[in-house]
């Protein structure tokens, strides 16, 4: 079983407070027009854009939080996107090479402009969510902000963003700001156990560890070649500071050509590092975390995990050979680029 889509799912754990935040917005009777949801992914944020927004569709006074009963009229109508006042914004798919566009194009938020200035077809709010918010492209974001400029009456803009310092700073000075925060071991079981309750015990909590706090990404971890690549992972960081000069050969070969497995290996080495530099800054590492630090200063790693993460953006954005980029990761490590 893996979790339902956003829009589809009536459950969200974790996040009681923004979620009273905004339930408070809402009985206060001045909503703000614009708010930006953001925080790591995979922790709830587009689950509580739809809570919100159907509350707001559904006229609710938030009086008992956003809750909205799953055979609620509303409630149907948003999961199957058939509702009049909400419109749902995010990169679309591209015919000719099938697959979803890189960005939010100017295009899709002039229909976000003329979508908000209509009359709400039922007597609430008009919403829109624009999930992937730090997607916009400069022309497209320019267009945004003068919405949010002169925002009509009874419309309310969410913008869902996992990277908020990549949005405009005038754009994000004219939303109110809510940062979910990652979820706790409890409530990671408690999902866990609800969305794959047949996983056995020791795989799930794997899973957790791997995650740190992102429901989303446990999952999908599970359903892929997660734990593998945390394999591979550690064994990339153990051979440091004088990796063999067939590692790179050895996993790219355990990685294949399977495009998810690739991505995973990335985010995880990635997250390995950073989880690794902010408890040794914290003095709370362990000694294996303590060993790995040893290897580079805290500026070194600093800059090697930005450099990964270019390297794999530019390895999946321009579909560059990944044989090669798992070298040239190897070799980053190791200090020889």
């Amino acid at each position: 079983m893996t979790a339902p889509a956003p829009r589809e799912n009536p459950t969200l754990l974790g996040q009681e407070s923004a979620e009273s935040m905004l339930a408070r917005a809402i009985g206060s009777g001045r909503m703000h027009h614009a708010w930006l949801i953001s925080g790591p992914q995979g922790v709830g944020k587009a689950t509580l854009a739809y809570r919100f927004a159907r509350h707001l569709l559904a006229g609710g006074n938030g009086e008992n939080g956003l809750d909205l009963p799953a055979a609620h009229p509303t409630f149907r109508r948003v999961a199957a996107n058939t509702h009049a006042d909400l419109l749902t914004v995010e990169r679309e798919w591209n015919e000719k090479t099938k697959k979803l566009r890189g960005e939010i194009v100017i295009d899709t938020v002039r229909e976000v402009s003329g979508f908000l200035r209509l009359t709400p077809a039922e007597g609430g709010w008009r919403v829109v969510i624009v999930d992937g918010a730090e997607d916009i492209n400069r022309n497209a974001a320019n267009a945004l902000l003068k919405v949010l400029e002169e925002p009509p009456p009874r419309a309310v803009l969410i913008l869902v963003c996992s990277a908020a310092g990549r949005l405009l700073p005038t754009i994000r000075s004219r939303c109110r700001r809510l940062r979910l925060g990652r979820l706790d071991d409890a409530t990671m079981h408690s999902l866990m156990g609800r969305y794959v309750p047949e996983m056995e015990e020791d795989r799930r909590e794997r899973l957790i560890s791997l995650a740190e706090g992102s429901i989303g990404r446990a999952l999908l971890l599970g359903d892929g070649d997660g734990i593998p690549a945390a394999d591979l992972v550690s064994r990339v960081l153990d051979a440091l500071p004088h990796p063999k000069s067939l590692l790179a050969d050895d996993v790219a070969d355990a990685l294949g050509r399977n495009e998810d497995a690739f991505g995973n290996f990335m985010d995880l080495l990635r997250a390995a590092i950073s989880s690794a530099v902010r408890d040794v800054a914290r003095g709370k590492s362990d000694p294996d975390q303590t060993r790995l630090i040893g290897v580079r200063s805290l500026a070194d790693w600093v800059e090697i995990w930005h450099g990964l993460g270019a390297l794999q953006a530019e390895t999946e954005g321009l579909h560059l050979d990944k044989r090669q980029a798992i070298a040239n990761t190897i070799s980053m490590l190791a200090g020889r680029s």
